[in-house]
Parts: structure tokens; sequence; C-alpha cells
């Protein structure tokens, strides 16, 4: 397994970049296939330790985005292990073309790590705030997208992507990501989703810089409102684990996603998709950016604004709470289909479906 050779101290200090980059140096000692490639952005990346380690595997192919994609291509296609290392918003806009023909149509063994995302790099403005990364990405065969909520398991995931076949993007955010886990050794599993915290009232699925604000907030509601709250850190969008997402929609009967990326094609279209597919009946609700640009600000600034931060998600789910969901009511023998809000029953004249 080896490790990363800092402690859990030491890892409080490193920004998410950061770990990624001394857990790509783990990855070139261990294996000479790996080779890291950029344009123009080594220190931003954090990829720098990569470049003084392994200075004739390191390529620096300057501002051409397009370039980078096409060269990783080739070289995969040699047989070398390539992780490109730029922002999110360059990866899946200034280098769709590439991305989809030279890496994913071909299949090529190529790792994208996408930093920067959502609006993490906030003060840059719309031209690097990377909210519509995940639904264009998604979207594109072969390609699996992984959106890593802190550190340490970003480190899990560069690993798990070095030891399968095939493209895969990683999301990871500009700055340090609160540790929501003490180590490494949590039992990451590649297209398997978290359960970081039970409860049957309302379930909120997160992923990134969204799974510490889904804690917090679950926190809050069990001892404030006395709601008791699932959270489910689904930091694999693809493949998505539905077990984990049908499972919370028939035990909890109300869902909220949570994302740092647009409502459109995201986190919460992809569970809204599989909840729709089951045919199952919950209350829905999707967090993130409305269908807008986000303003300019610092990234826990526009978390508020965009109501993706733990008091956005406590307000959404205590009004959740008084939504309806569909509930059986058995009485002398008959069953009798009825919407329930919280804890109080109304029967309802509804054509019901057959399954809920």
């Amino acid at each position: 397994m080896g490790g990363m050779n800092y402690t859990v101290v030491d890892s409080k200090k490193l920004a998410t970049a950061e770990i990624y980059g001394k857990t790509l140096c783990e990855l070139g000692e261990k294996d000479k296939r790996v080779v890291a490639l950029t344009a123009d952005l080594a220190g931003s990346t954090k990829i720098g330790d990569f470049k003084e380690k392994f200075p004739d595997r390191f390529f620096n192919v300057g501002i051409a985005e397009q370039n980078l994609f096409g060269i990783a291509a080739g070289m995969a296609k040699a047989g070398l292990i390539p992780f490109i290392s730029t922002f999110s918003v360059f990866a899946s806009m200034r280098a769709t073309d590439q991305l989809h023909t030279d890496i994913c149509y071909q299949n090529a063994n190529v790792k994208i790590i996408g930093s920067h995302s959502g609006t993490s790099y906030g003060q840059a403005g719309s031209t690097h705030h990377a909210i519509e990364d995940v639904a264009m990405v998604r979207s594109l065969a072969n390609l699996k997208v992984i959106v890593p909520a802190d550190g340490f398991e970003t480190a899990n995931a560069v690993r798990a992507a070095a030891a399968m076949d095939g493209p895969v993007y990683i999301r990871i955010n500009r700055g340090f990501d609160m540790n929501i886990y003490e180590n490494e050794d949590y039992g990451f599993e590649f297209g398997k989703g978290v359960l970081m915290n039970d409860g049957n009232d309302v379930t909120v699925i997160a992923n990134g810089c969204c799974v510490f604000q889904a804690i917090q907030a679950a926190r809050i509601l069990e001892s404030d409102f006395g709601i008791h709250a699932r959270v489910i850190n689904l930091h694999t969008i693809k493949p998505i684990d539905r077990d984990i997402i049908l499972k919370a929609a028939e035990e909890t009967r109300r869902i909220i996603t949570v994302e740092d990326h647009t409502i459109l094609g995201g986190l919460g279209t992809a569970v809204g998709e599989v909840v729709l597919e089951s045919g199952r009946a919950c209350a829905f609700k999707k967090l993130g950016l409305n269908d807008c640009f986000s303003a300019i600000g610092f990234h826990e600034d526009l978390m508020t604004m965009n109501g993706i931060d733990t008091e956005g998600i406590v307000k959404t789910a205590v009004d959740m709470m008084k939504r309806a969901h569909v509930v059986e009511i058995s009485s002398d023998g008959k069953t009798t289909k009825a919407l329930k809000f919280d804890d109080r029953d109304f029967e309802a004249e509804i054509d019901w479906t057959d399954e809920v």
C-alpha cells in the first residue's frame, strides 16, 4: 500500500493539490511509466516536487492545453501513464476536443487532475470558475470521474486512477480542504459512496468541499431540530453508486444533493437520474449554482451566497421536512396510499403509479 511520508498533523498544513503532488511522486518512484505534464501551471497545481525528482519525466508544454492533451494521449498509446495537471476549467473546456477524440475515443490511459475546481479560485472570476466541468466530462464515453472530499481521499483517488486502465478525471480544489478523515485507511473504494453519518429523516449527498459542510449540517440538524440526517460522500460520479442512492431514497424518502457546481448536469443530475429510473418516489432538492455564473470573491463567501454551506444545507433540510412524501397506511386490512408531512398523515386523492 505504501503511504504518504507525512503525519496527520502535517497534512493539515498541506493544500489538497500539494498532497496530490506528493502522491504523484510516490507513484513515480514505484513505476517509471508515470510521467507528469502541465500547461505552464506546475507551481499552481503543486507538481513541482515531481519535476525536481524526475526532471526527465516532466513536461511543460506551455500555455497550450490542446497540445497538452494530445501529447498525453500519444504517450499513453506508447505505454506510459501520463498525469495531466491543469485547472479544471481548462481541462473540461479549452481542451474538450482533444479530451473527447484523442483520449476518450481511444480509451487512452491518461489521468487528468483538474485543480482549482468549482468556485475555489473565487477571486479569479468566471474565467477560472469550473462550475460546468462535471456536467461536461461525465458525458464522455470511457471517462471515469472522481471528486475527492479532502487530501486523504485525493491520495486514494490518485492511486486508484493509476491502478486502473483508461482515462480518469479527478476534480480537486485550489486551497485547503477541511479534513473529514483521520488518515487514508478508511476503506476508499472506487465507485462506492461513503456513509459519513447515519440517519433516517433526510439524506444529504455531497462530494468535494461540500462533504464537510454536509457533516457539519447534520450535527446542527440533530442538536437544534431533532432531525437525523444521513450524509453520503459520493466521491465517484461515474460510475455512480446506485445501491447507496436507492437505499437512501427508500429509507429516508428525502434527498438533498450539494455540489460546488451548477445544478445542471452534475452530481444532483446524476443522483436524480438514478432515482427517476428506479421508479421510486422521494422529495428531492439540488443545491448548487442555480443556472448562473458566480460572483467574484473568497471561496467560503461564494459557498454561502450559493447556499451550499452548512447554513444553506440546514435551511433546506428543515424546509424539506415539511414537504410531502408517499407512505402506505394499513387499517382494517386495507392499504391506503397517502401523503406524509413529517409525522402527520393525510389521505390524498391522487392517481398513483403501481410502484412508489
